[in-house]
């Protein structure tokens, strides 16, 4: 692999190329680059009769603000520089997005599907003691969320852990965020990063130059696409992109192998299909390839390609092979930055991941300020939107004579639930990130793709805090 093939070097090789379009001093950005604190432990927990230690991690990429957020990961691949590269992204993920976090992010170096409940339970647990000790977990200090092999079941044991050791804290139920919606979660968390992916896909869409010069329509609707990965992204990017956006899936990859189907696949049907016979393998009508020909799915024939599983699967030796016109990162680091530079030649759209999977810590930090309210969104407001819209319904009916029945004042006098204030705000945020990363691109001569843009976006507004600190002029 090059050098610039790895993870770590390929998140450094993005900060690199960005950075002399910054025109910020050679130090301040030495220190946004860099990896502020690094924490490997090694823990024992006593399973199946025998102690055994676990490897893990816990990287706070800036402090410019405080606290720093990032989520958990639980796999066999996770090592130091995944860790920090990851950690890094967020950083300027959150940046990007207008976020009030600095990068974390954490793993633990087990295979999550070779424990079952109890012992995953275990680990933990035993993990979020590890950062207590170390004061490297707390609402105002470090806020994990979950990542790849982790969902609310773990955010709530991290949560429970830490209320045992600090009960007294006011503010304990910030000290995580992907928790469960009855343990002071916030609904629309589960679908975030997949919703998010979903904005950002119809913003790129959006705009007819931009279409135009790959050879597509703009919109979403009628527009093809392919996953590789069915997790928790994959399959919210793909059940929103196919209901709400009119996209059609003609292709899958996941760990068991690929399917292609150039009609179209009802992705709700397939989930059900894997569902029950463990696979996508042989769903009907469609082609299969065997878990050897897996990543054949990221060379299938589409319009958008959204990588969301791991980090570098798409690398030098399969980037001439891509044919989709663009590709959504809903994963973190699925090009590698040797691959980029060839699908950059080819002319192809690259959405990157530092913006196009923001949608999970945006949400994540919609429900930090509601633990930190200590209130539910729309409880103020709801009925009081709700009276006014229907005052306005009945101020009609009066003006035209015109009677509204039941089913229509429901839909126009609805007051906003708190997902629908969540799906607003995701809404909201990655349209405005997405036309903030175009100006950049359009402003400054010699950015050519949306990555660089988007890392000059992040760096000069992280630079604003350090500046801030006096150091700098």
């Amino acid at each position: 692999m090059s050098k610039k093939g790895g993870f770590y070097e390929s998140v450094e090789h993005y900060f690199d190329r960005a950075a002399p379009f910054t025109g910020l001093p050679q130090g301040l950005l030495d220190q946004i680059k860099a990896c502020n604190s690094v924490y490997r432990m090694n823990f024992p927990v006593k399973l199946r009769g025998e102690v055994k230690v676990i490897e893990a991690y816990r990287v706070q990429h800036s402090q410019h603000r405080s606290p720093t957020k990032g989520g958990i990961r639980y796999s066999n691949h996770v090592n130091q520089e995944e860790v920090m590269a990851l950690a890094a992204l967020m950083s300027y993920k959150c940046a990007m997005v207008d976020v009030p976090f600095g990068g974390a992010k954490g793993g633990i170096k087990i295979n999550p599907w070779e424990y079952n409940e109890e012992e995953l339970e275990k680990i933990t647990r035993r993990y979020t003691s590890e950062l207590i000790k170390r004061n490297m977990i707390g609402p105002s200090v470090d806020v994990p969320a979950p990542d790849y092999g982790t969902g609310s079941r773990e955010m709530a044991w991290i949560y429970d852990t830490y209320r045992a050791f600090r009960g007294e804290e006011i503010d304990a139920a910030g000290c995580v965020t992907g928790k469960p919606v009855n343990q002071n979660g916030v609904r629309g968390r589960e679908e975030a990063t997949g919703r998010g992916v979903y904005y950002g896909i119809r913003e790129a869409c959006n705009f007819p130059e931009d279409m135009k010069k790959i050879g597509l329509s703009t919109g979403t609707k009628g527009k093809t696409f392919v996953l590789q990965g069915l997790g928790n992204v994959g399959s919210f990017s793909g059940r929103i992109g196919q209901d709400e956006g009119g996209m059609i899936l003609v292709g899958v990859g996941e760990v068991e192998g690929a399917v292609y189907k150039a009609e179209g696949i009802d992705i709700h049907e397939l989930l059900k299909y894997r569902k029950a016979t463990g696979s996508i393998l042989n769903f009907p009508g469609a082609t299969s390839y065997p878990k050897e020909q897996r990543e054949v799915a990221l060379e299938f024939e589409c319009d958008v390609l959204i990588p969301a599983a791991l980090e570098s699967v798409i690398t030098i030796d399969n980037a001439k092979r891509i044919k989709a016109k663009i590709i959504a990162e809903a994963a973190n680091g699925p090009i590698a930055a040797d691959a980029e530079e060839v699908l950059l030649a080819a002319s192809k759209l690259i959405i990157p991941d530092v913006y196009l999977n923001a949608g999970g810590v945006t949400v994540s930090y919609f429900e930090w300020l509601k633990n930190l309210s200590h209130m539910r969104f729309g409880r103020m407001d709801k009925r009081f939107n709700q009276a006014r819209l229907m005052d306005m319904v009945n101020l009609v009916e009066r003006m035209t004579g015109r009677s509204v029945n039941d089913s229509e004042q429901a839909m126009i006098a609805r007051g906003a639930e708190e997902i629908d204030l969540v799906r607003s705000g995701l809404e909201e945020t990655m349209i405005t990130a997405y036309h903030q990363i175009r100006e950049v691109k359009m402003q400054r001569e010699g950015i050519e793709d949306l990555r660089t843009a988007a890392f000059v976006n992040a760096v000069l507004k992280i630079s604003n805090d350090y500046m801030s600190l006096g150091i700098w002029p």
